[in-house]
Formats: structure tokens, C-alpha cells, sequence
């Protein structure tokens, strides 16, 4: 009988160091995925710069984004008033 108890206990005890061994791993992966998901963004808006400065250079800044909506809006209005 006493060995059944100690076996239990055992047993027990195996399975709660199992499960808080499992929860340092949860939080070190969670602790991985945070500092990739914030390197991914990084890289992210680093790439997005890059390319804003590469387009702005190819069209040598004749082209920007705010300047060329904001006169397709002028020429929309000029067009629905002229009608």
C-alpha cells in the first residue's frame, strides 16, 4: 500500500515539474515571437523607407503621392464645376 502512495506522490510530482517546465517554454516562445515580430516590423518599415527614397530618386521628386492627389482632386473639382 505504501508503495502505491509513493508511486502516486511521485507520479504527482513529476507531472507538476512537467507542467511548469511547460510554462517556461510557453513564455520563452512567447518572449522568441515578440522580439521577431517586432525585427519583422522593423525590417518592414526600414524596406518601406528604402523604396519611398528609391522612387522619389527615380522620379527625381516630380512625383509625390500627397502633391499628385491633391491635384486630381483640384482637376475633379474643375471638371464637375465646368459641367
Amino acid at each position: 500500500m505504501k508503495l502505491n502512495s509513493l508511486g502516486a506522490a511521485s507520479l504527482l510530482a513529476l507531472s507538476l515539474v512537467v507542467v511548469s517546465g511547460c510554462d517556461q517554454v510557453e513564455k520563452s516562445a512567447q518572449q522568441v515571437l515578440g522580439k521577431a515580430t517586432e525585427s519583422a516590423k522593423q525590417a518592414i518599415d526600414e524596406t518601406h523607407k528604402a523604396a519611398e527614397q528609391a522612387l522619389n530618386e527615380a522620379t527625381q521628386g516630380l512625383i509625390s503621392p500627397e502633391k499628385n492627389q491633391e491635384q486630381n482632386e483640384k482637376e475633379s473639382e474643375s471638371g464637375s464645376k465646368e459641367a
